[in-house]
């Protein structure tokens, strides 16, 4: 079973996700793969964890840095675990390339790693913000890839004052 709770932002509207324990997704309204992969059956309810999430949240959306002491449990393969893994280090107010990723995937599995590979990793996180997938870009300063689409993760960026001097809107991309 799946529970579920929907809260507004300023960015929109949200869907938390939770086993009944730990967070297990944060879905942007409208956003690519919406409850991912979800094969059972989905309630929605209020659970202390989303009201522990929706505070984490409120504290992000006012220009902090929250820490996080949720307890995350975002479904994926290894391979995705470990991209998600990568994601939690970028610090607050910076962004790392994915083939940033793909380098520290390759010292960590003795082998190359495909941006892209990781840019589908990426793009299938499943709790959007707080494991931070809005602070991966392109190694040219594209701001591609954002399954919640680029204006928010233009807002996300903004709100943590990252330097989008170098950033650019990419005229064709999957994410626009």
């Amino acid at each position: 079973m799946v529970y579920i709770h929907k809260i507004k932002t300023p960015i929109g509207d949200i869907t938390l996700g939770s086993d009944g324990e730990a967070l297990i997704g944060l879905w942007l309204d409208n956003q690519k793969y919406y409850l991912g992969t979800i094969n059972e059956e989905v309630i929605e309810k209020d659970l202390p964890i989303f009201k522990k999430t929706e505070k984490w949240l409120t504290e992000y959306f006012k220009g902090h840095n929250p820490k996080i002491d949720i307890p995350l449990k975002p479904w994926g393969s290894k391979f995705r675990q470990d991209v998600f893994d990568i994601l939690k280090e970028i610090p607050y107010g910076q962004v790392v390339t994915y083939g940033d990723i793909a380098k520290k995937l390759e010292k960590k599995y003795g082998h190359k790693m495909s941006a892209q590979a990781v840019g589908g990793a990426v793009g299938h996180n499943p709790i959007s913000i707080i494991i931070p997938c809005h602070r991966v870009v392109g190694t040219n300063g594209s701001l591609t890839g954002y399954a919640g689409g680029i204006r928010k993760k233009i807002a996300l960026l903004t709100l943590e004052k990252v330097n989008m001097e170098n950033l650019f809107i990419p005229s064709k991309g999957t994410a626009l």
